[in-house]
């Protein structure tokens, strides 16, 4: 019988999110009903940049919307231009950047209003480029006391992440040493074809 799971929706994840959501055991509901929290993945990714570990923001608008449903996008300054240099930067010395670049680059044109269609969008293409299919819902109502696994609150982006994963060559690890659960696209850039059967085999640490 499969266990059901509830996750935040962030913008291109980390690995270990990704850990949980690709369990084949796990029926995934997606939380758009909360309260949004400042400061976490929900609005922002990180990558690997070439002085370390860089991370991307995506401004929101301040107009009084607390569900994370409601939350509009700022596009006061033009953020996807810099994400998407960024991004070039980081990763067009990878094996496979060049391989998904026409794919990924249209996230990084397309101003959707709403952070939660943005966010879905940009996972639904993660979904195609591991080759990797996954039912999910969204949250109808929030669940105070959810029965199932709460992952809501389970990832940091102030924090080391608490999933220690097999390293994998990264572009600039020779420089910084190898830097754990990053966002998908440093998975996706570094090991292309072979980063869905990473991702469901590498995390040491998950119970």
């Amino acid at each position: 019988m499969n266990t059901r799971a509830v996750l935040p929706v962030f913008y291109f994840p980390p690995i270990g999110w990704f850990k949980h959501f690709l369990n084949d055991s796990t029926r995934v509901s997606l939380e758009q009903m909360e309260n949004f929290p400042k400061q976490t993945f929900r609005n922002r990714t990180h990558i690997y940049g070439a002085n370390g570990k860089l991370p991307l923001f995506i401004p929101i608008r301040h107009d009084g919307q607390r569900l994370y449903r409601d939350v509009q996008i700022s596009y006061a300054e033009n953020w996807q231009a810099l994400h998407w240099k960024s991004i070039k930067t980081a990763y067009q010395g990878s094996a496979y950047f060049e391989y998904y670049e026409d794919a990924l680059e249209p996230i990084f044109q397309d101003q959707e209003s709403s952070l939660l269609k943005h966010n879905l969008k940009a996972l639904n293409l993660v979904l195609d480029l591991l080759k990797t299919p996954k039912e999910f819902e969204l949250t109808t109502a929030y669940e105070k006391e959810f029965l199932g696994d709460d992952l809501r609150s389970a990832f940091s982006a102030k924090q080391p992440s608490q999933y220690a994963q097999k390293p994998y060559y990264q572009t600039f690890s020779d420089k910084y040493g190898y830097l754990n659960d990053l966002s998908v696209l440093d998975l996706l850039c570094n090991l292309g074809p072979e980063s869905a059967l990473y991702i469901r085999t590498s995390n040491e640490n998950l119970k």
